[in-house]
């Protein structure tokens, strides 16, 4: 049977008129699965993500912090609020990287340090 599963308010809604039926509680602790070995190796990998995670916010926040010094660096010394060919000089490497999604990661980053434009 086909079970449509939602999102709501962090967690997980069932759709199929059966109040949970997982008798393992491997769904219960949110891996989707009755299979106590996918679930056990589903809870590592997810460790994994929120470890990389984790240090993925840390370096978002430490890129914006460097580009916002370089940024009111250029400003006292009288240079501009952008440099137009560096941004696109990014944009490119993300682009090249990731294609579509590396230049929509690429133009966030930038926000994220200089600012909405």
């Amino acid at each position: 049977m086909m079970t449509d599963v939602v999102e709501s308010s962090g967690g997980l809604a069932r759709h199929d008129g059966t109040a949970g039926g997982d008798p393992t509680g491997a769904a219960a602790a949110g891996t989707g699965t009755g299979d106590s070995a996918a679930a056990e190796r589903i809870s590592e990998i997810r460790e994994r993500i929120d470890e990389i995670d984790r240090t993925i916010i840390a370096l978002w926040q430490e890129r914006a912090a460097l580009s916002q010094e370089v940024g009111a660096t250029r400003m006292a010394s009288g240079g501009t609020r952008l440099v137009l060919s560096r941004e696109r000089e990014i944009l490119e490497r993300f682009r090249q990287a990731l294609g579509a999604d590396g230049t929509q990661l690429a133009l966030l980053l930038l926000r994220a340090g200089r600012g909405p434009l």
